[in-house]
């Protein structure tokens, strides 16, 4: 590895400690110091601009090696114009497709180098020797509980108590085709490779060359998708991170925590049986809401491809297990337990077994595993399960359960002959691979729109002619008398070839694969049903009603009727956030859901009763702007975890967080620390959407590190003395701020003809025609507020670089707590240095203010044609903007140029390069939309679609 000196090593410890890229998802790197941290001194200031040598002198290297391919393929004229490297930058005029694609390139070459420098700081870091002081990971987490007086053994504890569960959904917020992120991943690891000083000089020119075609390769592939992009693409997308990423970095991240572990001078024998547990939850294949593609049938294609998946990655590893496992029966005497094993797999397996231990004589250990790679169901190199109707039916491994019994039998069998180093190296990692993917690689959660529901189940009435089947339009006590007297039994009222509408066919369909699934497989396959848009608990207890109808429901062993899988709400805008405590007091009273909750725990050999609750960040902000979201957020945590604990349950949240901070995001352990008190209890579900999934997890140190981020602070942050507490005054000024900004939000949005605005002021239209994603934009293809998805609407507003939905009302709602009350607005400034939440919200909504650009923001606002209807929205914005710098700036004390240097400087990088883009951009809209956007030829949306994709590689996020 290639030294760059302990100064450099100070400046980017400071860097990557207060922000790491991959992790805070604003769109550019930042730093995200605490709001205590006093201002740099001149010499740390010195510091800190070294820092950013080693991001010059990468960047420049690879942009050099990009214009030579560039002039190598006839365009030496637009070397000169390229970001940072070139004499200047590109203005409007300049702009072609080619000098988009050469600055989309570029921003993504930045965004590699930033990664990299991230990860090489951290390993100089560890090379060190001090793994106690980066925060977020667990050398500093396990440092602080043991020095909070914690035990070792109360820490191992604890660790097992830790469930993390990342799941990965198909958001449409991933602009980039796969065959460009796989460029990607390509050239990144020959950047890292030119990390290392051991090379000689021919190797270093081969590396380089290296990079020179893969930037060949890149240069002449299409950017953009020319179609949307299918389910099955997005599937084999998320297969990828879970078969080829994510298995090796589960293994990093436990032996980091081994090395952790030990560096505090604890026994990592203590660990041994105590692991965290991480698992996969998936979205692609399952969630429906919107999305007329996700029929049953890809549901259960989607099912069987991530069972197939899971059962070669296992495959593989056995594979790779046998070759390793070569002990002689000569040197060491097999247990009994083998022998009988073996004899056990011999009998199973019959005939065949006999061929299979012939080839390993005398090595008792590799026939064993060879004998379990035959019962693996799934044939190498053919996509398709071995037919389970045949006689390998009766030797396959059915489920993941029988395969760890029998590397169990495989770990104790070598520990007796003390081939302890074997265990841990060879054996432990298979088994916390099986214990992580299972035979089904992620749970698969089924989503869908509560309004569906409720027609499906109006066309089931209306199939089983019942005297009313208007069920979508009775009152709320109608709708929970009637459900209540059908799910006393769990026989289906429908005939079996029912003619029923659309929306219940579809809706029954998707149950019906799942209930196939679970007899068949059982629920691991299965995550949850997930009601978006959750306003009633009749929304909840209609699912259960079409469970029954597609023979999911069954009885437990005391003729209980339960439904296998939980069914979870999803609390979406403000009014259901604070509706959910009602919400959950009345589903959790229900019998059927006791008794399913006592089922699934028991199942999943759990003592307690947990319901699962997804809280949705993106059209909480949508509704009623980042204030009043976050605060609904925060005091909706707390009211249903005391609502859950009334009834004896235990809240698992399920965060339903974006790519921007408007939908959620921010650093890692930020976000955890700042949650209220008892709403994580060692047991953390988020969503992973669009194009963070790359951003976090492309590349293997990175998803190391972003997953250590989430164990190691659910950890930390469930104890119950790093949970944020606040006083009823703080209460109080957080609601008054929280009322004052809705209101300016809502003003805003609510005024006259403002959607006519909105779709002028940004390219929304645009947007509406990309191929991002396989979703379409809007719910049900209105042209209204309401029906738009929050990431367009997002994405749209960061494209024109308004950036207002992480921001808006703010200024407003601060200025007016100033005026009437100004001891609450002290008690704020002070809160914020003290206050986990108040510290989060803020800093966030201030790296959104930053990322404005009031330029192109105008410029793009002055595409509104009259000039009345463009004033009355324009001015209140720029209003409310100006208002929250100077209280922004007046409640963090110093100027932001001193707190955050690193954030205005490459702010500051950024917006140079994407300044001329911009405003070809514009030109171009106004051309697409004066010749009639609907009947535009394809030639020139595509190169606004170029626009669209190398703004956000600049940006680094899109929705």
């Amino acid at each position: 590895m290639i030294s760059i000196g302990h100064c450099l090593y100070q400046a980017f410890l400071l860097l990557i400690r207060q922000f790491d890229c991959i992790n805070s998802y604003q769109p550019i790197p930042i730093l995200t110091q605490k709001s205590t941290t006093p201002a740099p001194t001149a010499a740390q200031a010195t510091t800190q601009n070294r820092g950013f040598e080693k991001i010059d002198a990468d960047v420049n290297y690879l942009m050099g090696e990009l214009q030579q391919v560039m002039k190598e393929s006839g365009y030496a004229d637009m070397t000169d114009y390229l970001p940072w490297t070139g004499s200047k930058l590109a203005q409007q005029e300049q702009f072609t497709s080619r000098m988009v694609q050469a600055y989309s390139i570029a921003f993504q070459l930045l965004s590699m180098v930033e990664e990299n420098t991230a990860n090489q700081i951290r390993r100089i870091h560890e090379q060190e020797g001090d793994l106690h002081q980066w925060r977020g990971l667990w050398g500093s987490h396990l440092k602080e509980l043991k020095e909070q007086g914690l035990s070792e053994e109360q820490i191992a504890d604890a660790l097992h108590e830790v469930h993390v569960e990342p799941v990965l959904t198909a958001h449409p917020t991933e602009p980039k085709r796969i065959t460009v992120l796989e460029l990607h991943r390509e050239l990144y690891l020959k950047l890292v490779m030119r990390e290392n000083s051991m090379w000689t000089p021919s190797e270093i020119e081969d590396i380089r060359r290296s990079i020179r075609t893969i930037l060949d390769r890149l240069w002449r592939t299409g950017e953009i998708y020319l179609t949307k992009p299918s389910i099955e693409m997005e599937r084999q997308g998320i297969e990828h991170y879970l078969t080829s990423i994510f298995p090796t970095a589960i293994q990093t991240l436990d032996r980091n925590l081994i090395h952790a572990w030990e560096s505090l001078g604890f026994d990592p024998a203590s660990l041994e049986r105590r692991r965290p547990h991480i698992n996969f939850g998936c979205w692609v294949g399952g969630d429906r809401d919107g999305h007329p593609f996700v029929t049953p049938e890809v549901t259960e294609e989607s099912l069987l491809s991530y069972r197939i998946k899971a059962l070669k990655l296992h495959k593989k590893a056995l594979i790779e297990l046998r070759a390793k496992l070569s002990l002689s029966s000569s040197l060491q005497s097999p247990p009994e337990e083998l022998l009988d094993g073996i004899a056990k797999q011999w009998e199973i397996l019959g005939n065949r077994a006999a061929a299979m231990c012939a080839r390993n004589e005398n090595e008792p250990w590799r026939q064993f595993v060879s004998l379990m790679i035959a019962r693996i169901p799934v044939t190498e190199g053919v996509d398709s399960e071995v037919d389970h109707l045949s006689t390998d039916h009766f030797i396959s491994y059915k489920r993941s359960s029988e395969l760890n019994e029998d590397l169990e039998l495989l770990r104790r069998s070598l520990l007796r002959v003390n081939a302890r180093s074997i265990v841990e190296e060879d054996i432990d990692p298979a088994i916390n691979q099986l214990r992580t993917f299972g035979f089904h690689l992620a749970s698969l959660d089924i989503r869908q729109n509560s309004e569906v529901h409720e027609r499906a189940v109006s066309q089931v009435l209306e199939c089983l002619n019942f005297p009313e089947t208007d069920y979508d339009q009775w009152d709320e006590a109608k709708r929970v008398d009637f459900l209540k007297s059908q799910l006393s039994r769990t026989d289906r009222r429908l005939r079996h070839n029912a003619k029923l509408g659309e929306d219940a066919q579809k809706a029954i369909g998707a149950l019906t694969v799942v209930a196939r699934h679970v007899k068949r497989y059982g629920t691991p396959a299965l995550g949850a049903l997930i009601v978006s848009m959750t306003r009633t608990v009749s929304d909840l207890m209609a699912v259960y009603f079409l469970a029954r109808e597609a023979g999911l429901l069954q009885q437990d062993a005391d003729a209980n009727i339960i439904c296998p899988l939980p069914v979870v709400p999803l609390l979406e805008t403000v009014q259901d956030l604070e509706n959910g405590p009602e919400i959950l007091d009345a589903f959790l009273q229900l019998p059927i859901t006791r008794h399913s909750q006592r089922w699934i725990s028991d199942n999943r050999q759990r003592k307690d009763l947990v319901q699962q609750v997804m809280i949705g960040y993106s059209d909480s902000n949508k509704d009623k702007g980042i204030l009043a979201s976050q605060w609904a957020l925060h005091k909706g945590q707390e009211k249903i975890v005391a609502m859950g604990q009334q009834h004896g349950f235990r809240i698992r949240f399920f965060h339903g967080r974006g790519g921007t901070i408007s939908r959620g995001a921010g650093p890692t352990d930020r976000f955890l620390e700042a949650l209220p008190e008892a709403a994580l209890s060692y047991d953390l579900r988020t969503t992973e959407q669009g194009e963070v999934i790359a951003q976090k997890f492309a590349n293997l140190r990175t998803a190391t590190y972003n997953l250590e981020l989430l164990a190691a602070g659910t950890l930390l942050f469930s104890q119950p003395h790093k949970q944020t507490k606040y006083d009823e005054d703080t209460a109080a000024t957080l609601q008054s701020l929280s009322d004052y900004s809705a209101e300016t939000y809502q003003a805003l949005l609510h005024g006259k003809d403002f959607m006519s605005f909105y779709r002028q002021a940004t390219p929304i239209d645009v947007l509406e025609v990309s191929r991002i994603g396989s979703r379409p934009s809007r719910r049900t293809g209105a042209h209204s507020l309401d029906d738009l998805r929050a990431i367009p609407w997002v994405f749209s507003w960061s494209l024109s670089r308004y950036f207002l939905p992480g921001w808006y009302g703010v200024g407003s709602a601060l200025d007016k707590l100033c005026e009437s009350d100004a001891d609450a607005y002290q008690q704020l400034k002070d809160g914020i240095h003290s206050n986990a939440f108040l510290r989060y919200v803020f800093t966030n909504v201030e790296a959104s203010l930053i990322s404005v650009d009031h330029k192109v923001m105008t410029a793009f606002s002055e595409l509104v044609e009259d000039d009345a209807l463009r004033n009355r929205f324009i001015d209140p914005i720029n209003q409310d903007m100006q208002l929250a710098h100077k209280h922004l700036q007046h409640l963090f004390v110093a100027p932001i140029e001193e707190r955050r240097p690193n954030l205005v400087n490459t702010t500051q990088r950024r917006n140079k390069a994407l300044e001329g883009l911009h405003f070809y951009q514009i030109e171009l809209i106004k051309q697409w939309r004066a010749n009639g956007s609907d009947k535009a030829d394809e030639s020139m949306l595509n190169r606004l679609l170029l626009t669209v994709n190398a703004i956000a590689s600049g940006l680094k996020m899109t929705g």
